[in-house]
Parts: structure tokens; sequence; C-alpha cells
């Protein structure tokens, strides 16, 4: 299997779109939707996608709960949402409930055509496109985080708050954590896109701080041998830094990984709880 962009994921439908930050409200457990976020960063709208913890809610009215901002929000909850099925985040992070770690997840649609330019810092000519991520970086940081922190109990420190995706998300999550390591403490890095603008993350990465906090990375043996040599390039890179495997990074292999939603679903059962970790 040779390494390839991600399919296009469907744009939130314009018959959709309400006013800019209505939320549908929603039991704990569940999803709660706010509607037609704009962007003054990117100049465009999305859907965003906040799941509550089972808890939430219940018991203490002032408990407050870690945040994690998953990108490809269309693709984390509902199959009918997702260009080639879920992940299904919701199961995962009950899973990790039962385990006692709770967190709120925010996942940010993308915007179908923009997705490519949103989602990496640099533009790859063979691709023609690339680029944008430090907008939309901004955009998580600077308008959607103080709308999530104002309409939901989260904890907004950055020690509570994380960033994880998958392949281009991966990439970008990679990108963000390294960009603004005030912001976040947690990453999560699924079978990353490194590939993209000829590994252009990896000099960005070793030139940059080394942020606090936890890294999760990983890769299926079913996604091609550059995506696997890349990941332990990542993962070599990483460790030389500073961070440690085990205790502040976690590299995983997957035996039966495939570059899909479902792969990413079932690893997600076991980030969690590594990244939320006291």
């Amino acid at each position: 299997m040779t390494d390839a962009l991600d399919p296009p994921a469907a744009a939130p439908g314009a018959a959709r779109r309400r006013s800019r930050f209505a939320r549908r409200p929603a039991a704990p457990g569940a999803i709660a939707v706010l509607r037609d976020v704009f962007s003054p960063e990117l100049h465009n709208h999305r859907d965003v996608y906040v799941y509550l913890p089972p808890s939430y809610g219940l018991g203490a009215p002032d408990a407050r709960y870690p945040v994690i901002y998953m990108h490809d929000g269309q693709n984390l909850f509902d199959p009918a949402l997702s260009f080639s099925g879920a992940w299904r985040v919701d199961l995962a992070m009950q899973s990790a409930a039962r385990l006692g770690y709770e967190a709120i997840v925010v996942g940010v649609s993308n915007t179908g055509g923009s997705r490519i330019d949103e989602y990496s810092p640099f533009f790859d000519e063979r691709v023609g496109g690339g680029g944008t991520a430090d907008r939309y970086v901004d955009f998580l940081l600077h308008t959607l985080k103080p709308v999530v922190d104002a309409q939901f109990r989260t904890r907004p420190e950055p020690a509570a708050t994380g960033v994880l995706g998958s392949s281009m998300g991966g990439l970008v999550s990679a990108y963000a954590f390294f960009r603004a390591p005030h912001a976040f403490s947690m990453c999560g890095i699924m079978s990353p896109a490194l590939w993209f603008a000829g590994r252009a993350i990896l000099p960005y990465i070793h030139a940059a701080d080394a942020p606090r906090g936890r890294i999760w990375l990983d890769v299926g043996t079913g996604e091609g041998v550059r995506t696997a040599q890349n990941v332990r390039l990542l993962r070599d890179l990483l460790v030389r830094k500073g961070y440690h495997e085990g205790d502040t990074l976690k590299v995983v292999i997957d035996a039966r990984g495939a570059h899909n939603e479902a792969a990413w679903g079932r690893r997600l059962k076991k980030a969690i709880p590594f990244l939320l970790r006291p």
C-alpha cells in the first residue's frame, strides 16, 4: 500500500446552517452541536461536534473537564456524516470513562476542499496544496476555544488541553503541539502524513522547543512501508528531544492497523487513558 491523501470528507451542508453558535441540547455522554461556526482567520464556516462525558451534569454541578480538540469532526461520531465510516469516539470515551478518565471532545469538521490547505503549514508542490495551518491553529485557539470554554464546563488551562488527529489531522496535531506549547499538553498523532511537503514537519519539530506533556504516536503495519518508516523517524526525533517512551511518549505499531477510521477508533481507546493520566 502506498501513501495517499485522505479522501475528501463532505463539507457541512448549507441547509443545516443556522445561527453562528447555535447549540442543540445534549444529555451527558451525548453530542452537542455548534452550528455554522465562522472562522475570521480562514473566512469559512463549519459545524463543530462537542462530546460531553458520562458524568457531565451529574453529581457536582461545578465539575470541570479536560478538553481534546480533534479534526475531521464529521468522521468522529456518526457514520451517516462520514465519508468512509466513523471513529465512534463516543464509544472510546465511554470505555475510558469506565477506567476513570473523562474529557470533553471537540470534533472540528473539515471544510472539504480547504482541508489539505488547513492541515499543513507547508505547501507541497506535488500535491498543489497546504500552507494555511497557522491560520487553522489560530482559529482553534483564538476563536473556537473561547467559545467552547464559555459554553461548557471545561478546564481551560494548557495542562488539561490536547489536540489529536489522524493522517493529515495527525500532521496538523503535531504542528499545533510544537507551534503552541503554551496551549497544549497532550498530543495524539495517529497514522500521520509525515511525507507531506518532503517531510518538512521533521526539521520543524527538530528546531522547536519540546513542550511539556505527553505524545501518543502510532501507525498500522497495513499503511505502507514508508508511513511506518516516517513514524520511526519521528519517534527517534522525539526521544532525542527528551520524551521518554512509556512515560511522556507512547509509540504503538498496530499489527492489525489499516489507514481507516475503524483502526483509529480502536487505538483511541488506549490513547485517551495514556494522554489523560495524571
